[in-house]
Order: structure tokens, then sequence, then C-alpha cells
């Protein structure tokens, strides 16, 4: 059976029987089970993404020994008993001691140059898509062709999304080992590298590692050289040290995306395995300490996957207020999802879903952006402000 046939077959909700094709076996619950019966609904929930990380002998609960040590780095806040590992399979206590499988100078990553326009969330509104911030920023007056960014992956993850179109994260056998200096004398020899994006995974698990070498290529740079720092990620780090990351974006002319998957929690613990408190707190925390600052060159965006059935326009609203209350100009980008990971018995996201989700952003927010439309058959990118018509006036 092919992965379309799969996608069209009808599922239920273990806990209601509301049936669809766009439930997920993966998260075995409908949307109005977790909002109306969140402790049965996220039971099992729950139990589907403890199965998904038995694969990668990966620990299926955030550990919270009694005696063990505790790990800052991020939301979960383990608490690791000797011989054991923290959620992202990073941090672990040996012999009573906080062990790292990497460092401040080493970390589980792999690089690669990705050519400007890169296919980066942000790209819509960054200096690199767009050449705002021009000529302290960047290198052109419109988008930096010709010039490339340095695409730093992460190994581990402080989530378990069942949707994660990066999921290879998990398997960190497969990682190396990759020394600070490597990179940064990469970028130093190489002038046509205009900024550096620590994603993944997500950057929480070794975010020292990122700080570390981000301060590090700021001060060897030339005085004259562009070399902007910008982050993909959940955004439920230490505050500390988001706070630092955030003032390296800021300084260089970089942003830092948060990936805002729900805000229903129920829901976002459903599709993540984690909750989202910190992460609202981080996202506020960036915008308050950098984004007024700097506010013709944004310091901060969002994102949100179209997961069907599940970030409907009711989901999106709330995550749009939010949003809006601290400012209505931040950017707000839109995903269309596509079948991935354990849940790929969902399908693409439905026209109607984009254009609901697209109309409600855009009455809280001015710059509301959609990305992948070419999965729903519309070649279209967008590298200005939001879209310059609705979804709806549109042929897909």
């Amino acid at each position: 059976m092919n992965l379309i046939q799969i996608n069209r077959k009808i599922k239920g909700c273990v806990l209601c029987g509301y049936q669809s094709i766009y439930l997920s076996n993966a998260i075995g619950v409908c949307k109005y089970c977790l909002k109306e019966r969140p402790e049965e609904a996220l039971k099992i929930a729950l139990e589907n993404h403890a199965k998904a990380r038995e694969k990668f002998n990966l620990p299926p609960f955030p550990p919270k020994s009694q005696k063990g040590i505790k790990c800052n780095l991020c939301a979960a806040e383990c608490i690791m008993d000797n011989g054991e590992f923290g959620y992202c399979g990073i941090r672990y206590n040996k012999n009573g001691k906080m062990g790292s499988l990497g460092s401040n100078d080493k970390a589980l990553l792999y690089y690669y140059l990705d050519p400007h326009i890169t296919n980066c969330c942000n790209a819509y509104f960054c200096p690199a898509g767009t050449g705002i911030g021009y000529p302290n920023f960047s290198y052109c007056k419109g988008p930096e062709y010709g010039y490339y960014n340095l695409a730093l992956f992460f190994y581990g993850c402080s989530f378990n999304c069942l949707f994660c179109q990066n999921w290879n994260h998990k398997i960190l056998n497969e990682a190396s080992l990759v020394h600070v200096d490597e990179i940064v004398n990469l970028t130093l020899k190489n002038e046509r590298i205009s900024c550096w994006c620590w994603f993944g995974g997500s950057a929480e698990p070794q975010l020292p590692y990122a700080i570390n070498a981000s301060r590090k290529i700021l001060e060897l740079k030339p005085s004259k050289r562009i070399v902007r720092i910008c982050f993909e990620w959940n955004g439920d780090g230490n505050k500390g040290l988001v706070r630092i990351a955030g003032e390296l974006a800021y300084i260089s002319g970089g942003n830092i995306k948060f990936d805002l998957k729900a805000f229903n929690n129920s829901i976002h613990l459903a599709l993540t395995g984690m909750d989202n408190k910190r992460v609202l707190e981080n996202f506020e925390l960036i915008y308050k300490e950098f984004f007024e600052k700097r506010k013709g060159i944004p310091v901060l965006g969002a994102t949100t996957l179209l997961v069907p059935h599940y970030i409907d326009a009711e989901e999106v609203e709330e995550i749009a207020k939010f949003i809006s209350s601290l400012s209505e100009e931040i950017p707000y980008n839109l995903l269309i999802f596509h079948p991935d990971f354990i849940m790929n018995d969902v399908p693409v996201t439905p026209k109607k879903q984009i254009e609901e989700c697209y109309n409600v952003a855009k009455r809280y927010l001015k710059f509301v952006n959609i990305s992948n439309m070419h999965l729903i058959g519309y070649q279209y990118s967008s590298l200005s402000w939001g879209l310059k018509e609705t979804p709806s006036k549109i042929s897909i």
C-alpha cells in the first residue's frame, strides 16, 4: 500500500469514536477529546510517544529521580539517577556527575552550505532574503544571491514531535563530534558565508556549544564582515541561555524563530510530548529584550505547522492573539503539513484549513506568510511581508 492510500484511510478516536482521514493513529485521540477529556486523552497520546521513543533508545518520559542530578538546559528539567540519560538523549548521570555526549567545544551535529535564498522559514523577512538592514546586516539591497547560510544541524531535541521532518536527529550514534574551531575556521576562510543557522533537532540540549561558537565567530571575523546568527528552535530552553542567544542574534543582524506548535496545552503535549509554558515565556522574553530595539529588522518570528485536524483556525487564532498581545508586527509563518515520521498516516493540510488559518491570523497580525504552498500544487515563493493576495483568491 503506498503513502497516498494510507493517508486516505479513515481513523477513529479510541475514546469517542470520532472518525476522519485527518486523525492520526500516532496520537490515537481527536482534538475534541484532548480539549474536553484531557486526562484520559493525554494518557493515550503520551503512551504512544513512549512507544515511538523506544525505537531510538530514548527515555519514554523526562526522568524524575528522587536522588539524581538535575539538568536545567530545557523545560524538561530531567533529574537523572546514576547511569540514566535525560529526555534529549544528550545529557546523563555518570557516577553522580553530569555527563554529556557534547560539550562547550564539541557537539553532535552536521553542517552544510545552504545557498541563499535558503529554505529558512524566516527568509521572507530576514536580511538574506530581502536585503533589509543593508549595508550593516546585509551585503545586498535585495536577496543575497551568491552567498550562503552555514546550516548547523544539531542531533538531539527536548521535544518528541510525532510529525518531525528531521527525525533522524534521534539517531545519536550516527552523529559526528564537531569542534567549535572547525566551523569557525571554515567560515573565516569562506567570505561568502553570511549567516549561521542553528537548528536540528533543536538547539536547547547543546545550546552552550552554539553560544560558544557564535561568540567566537563574532569575535574573530573582520569588523566589516557580516555573519548573522540565527536560531530555529522549539524555544523551551534555559531562560538565561535563551537571553544570551537572543543577544547574539540581535547584535549580528540575525533572528530567532520559535515554532509555536500549539496554544492549547493538551494539544501541544499530544503533538510534542512536552507542555508549552516555557516556550511562551521565552517568546515573550525575546520580544521584551530585543524586538523593539531593532523593530525594522525583526529579531523574532514565529511559525506554526498546520497539522490537519489538530491545529485548526481556533488554535491558530489563540496563537495569533498571544503574538499580537506583544506586537502585531511580529512576523508569523504558517507551514503546510506533509506526512512524516510516525504521523505519516495524515494527508497534507487541506486547502480549507489553510485558508481559515491564514484569514484568522490576519485579523491580529500584519505580517502573515504561508510556506510549503507547493505541497498543494501551487508554486509560491514569498520574499516580502506576507501574501499579496489571500489564499481564497488563489487557484489551488
